[in-house]
């Protein structure tokens, strides 16, 4: 047999186990409320070939082969256990099960390692959480299809309606509109599920999830309870209040707590998953999750602030155009943005910067910023130059972000790429707030200069989702919580 017929065989192997693993991960979704990760990444509803492929990050990222024959084991021991709602990592159990020296048997090890959600201890399910979109833009389209990915099991978070400026004498045609752009995407693709419009009762059914559809030019216009909505977190994706007394105007009946997805003014707070959302009071009912470009710079930060000491820093960010910009030469608030987005680079302020120390209060660090507005779509990046409070070199850089991206609590939120030919379309979809690039960063003595790519859209959208999740009371562990 040729190396060539090896190789391929090997392929078909490896086809059919992942082809296996497929209806047990399905399985403890739907009826247990199991996400099953490898190395932060979900295996819900991927196919064969995704599956393979997030295996082979997994070599990429942690230096080691990781296969599907060394995986399935793990997920089939979790079939045997009394699980509560959780995240569990299989790749972390593969990962600590070689290092690991005490003899155990796979079974024993699993059990073990996900012992806090078994037994006396898991989190018993829930009756979910009510959720409404204010506004329907690019973020709020993207936090749809989460929200209805996330609602296989039929608990957690339920998105039960979006809320929309009036559609006139035409609301059926409107509606159709709204379910196509939910359909289908130029950035992000088709939606993963079936679409169908109920006119009659002004709803969107999407993977069986039906929406409401209201219509309102003003959140004091709606009663929440008259859908049947009640206890409700609701998203505010139009930007357009900002401050504590207009995002309060949402706090109509059927609404507990308000979240923005824009910077908050004033004393709102913000938040970026991962670094602060465990302050968040529970008693808070307005909040937000900062910027995108704040999410994508703060986890970071915060990892190279507790290893090595940040001094200060400045942030420059080149960001993909965006809706307030216009296509063509044409009248703009700001003195810039009104110039053609893609056709021309732009030069334009960024918030982040000043955002960290609300999200980083401790950081005693002068952070400064600035930004680029450039002719692509989508995915956009920030190079963020450190001056340290000790000297270090690239390698033990590299070493850190590489371990805080497998391993740390900001594993969801620090993603790490040794691709030598990344470039932004690359990064389209990623669930990470950023991507630390490890060919592009710089490291001279006490200076260190990362590139961190970010997806502005979908990236974000997941953050929200995550905060969301947080204060909604749905957000369940992840095991191995750290290398047993």
């Amino acid at each position: 047999m040729t190396v060539n017929d090896d190789s391929f065989t090997d392929w078909k192997n490896r086809e059919e186990i992942a082809e296996s693993m497929i209806p047990i991960i399905g399985k403890l979704h739907r009826e247990r409320d199991v996400t099953v990760l490898l190395h932060s990444r979900s295996l819900v509803n991927k196919s064969v070939v995704s599956i393979l492929k997030t295996h082979r990050f997994a070599r990429q990222i942690a230096g080691e082969e990781l296969t599907v024959t060394e995986t399935l084991p793990f997920l089939q021991a979790l079939t045997t256990l009394d699980l509560g709602p959780s995240q569990i990592d299989i790749g972390m159990l593969a990962a600590t099960y070689k290092a690991d020296d005490r003899g155990l048997t796979v079974e024993a090890f699993t059990a073990e390692a996900v012992a806090g959600a078994t037994g006396a201890n898991k989190i018993e399910r829930g009756e979910g959480r009510d959720v409404v979109l204010y506004g329907f833009g690019r973020i709020g389209r993207l936090v749809a299809r989460l929200l209805i990915e996330k609602s296989g099991s039929g608990n957690g978070l339920r998105l039960r309606a979006i809320v929309v400026r009036g559609g006139g004498g035409r609301a059926a045609e409107d509606l159709v509109k709204r379910a196509s752009l939910l359909r289908r995407d130029s950035i992000h693709g088709q939606f993963q599920g079936t679409i169908t419009v109920d006119e009659a009762n002004s709803t969107i059914v999407a993977n069986g999830n039906a929406i409401k559809v209201i219509y309102a030019n003003d959140p004091t216009e709606v009663d929440y309870t008259a859908y049947g909505i009640k206890n409700a977190i609701l998203i505010d994706n139009t930007g357009k209040w900002r401050d504590r007394e207009g995002l309060s105007n949402h706090l109509r009946p059927g609404i507990d707590k308000v979240v923005l997805t824009a910077p908050g003014k004033g004393d709102v707070p913000n938040i970026v998953h991962g670094v602060n959302h465990d302050m968040i009071k529970p008693d808070e009912q307005i909040l937000s999750c900062a910027s995108c470009t704040t999410n994508a710079i703060v986890p970071p930060l915060k990892a190279m602030d507790d290893e090595f000491g940040v001094l200060r820093g400045h942030v420059e960010t080149v960001h993909s155009f965006t809706n307030d910009q216009n296509l063509l030469d044409n009248y703009h608030k700001a003195d810039r943005r009104g110039r053609s987005a893609p056709l021309n680079m732009v030069i334009t302020e960024t918030g982040a910067a000043s955002a960290v120390a609300k999200a980083l209060p401790d950081l005693k660090a002068r952070i400064t910023g600035s930004s680029i507005r450039v002719p692509v779509p989508d995915v956009s990046i920030a190079i963020l130059n450190l001056q340290l409070a000790r000297e270090t070199d690239r390698e033990e850089v590299l070493d850190h972000l590489r371990e805080v991206s497998l391993t740390s609590p900001l594993k969801r939120q620090i993603d790490f790429t040794t691709a030598p030919d990344a470039v932004s379309s690359d990064f389209i979809g990623s669930r990470h707030a950023s991507i630390v690039d490890a060919g592009a960063t710089k490291v001279e003595g006490d200076n260190a200069i990362l590139y961190l790519w970010y997806d502005n859209e979908f990236g974000y959208s997941c953050q929200v989702v995550r905060v969301v999740q947080h204060v909604s009371g749905v957000e369940y562990p992840t095991y191995p919580a750290t290398a047993v």
